[in-house]
């Protein structure tokens, strides 16, 4: 295994102990399984990014890479410092 997929696991165990089991994706804000959970570079290394721990964060690996292919991210208004997150769709209760 990479160096880059211990600071991996070792991101997501500390995240999910700091908020009680759930990581939430850089990205769309959802929960990420350990199964799906890849290293967001937040600042891209082409950009002159690197991959220490305060560069990287958990994400979906299907929402890192629709980021890389659709290029920058919009930034929140609401959170300076963060990327404009989906908003989740209505579940059948919510409508309810």
């Amino acid at each position: 295994m990479s160096s880059l997929g211990h600071i991996r696991i070792k991101m997501y165990r500390t995240v999910a102990r700091q908020l009680h089991g759930v990581v939430p994706c850089w990205v769309c804000g959802e929960h990420v399984t350990p199964e799906a959970a890849t290293l967001e570079h937040i600042r891209a290394l082409c950009e002159g990014g690197s991959s220490h721990a305060e560069n990287l964060a958990i994400s979906h690996e299907v929402c890192n890479g629709q980021r890389h292919a659709a290029g920058r991210v919009p930034a929140s208004r609401a959170a300076p410092g963060q990327v404009l997150r989906r908003q989740a769709s209505l579940t059948v209760a919510d409508a309810a």
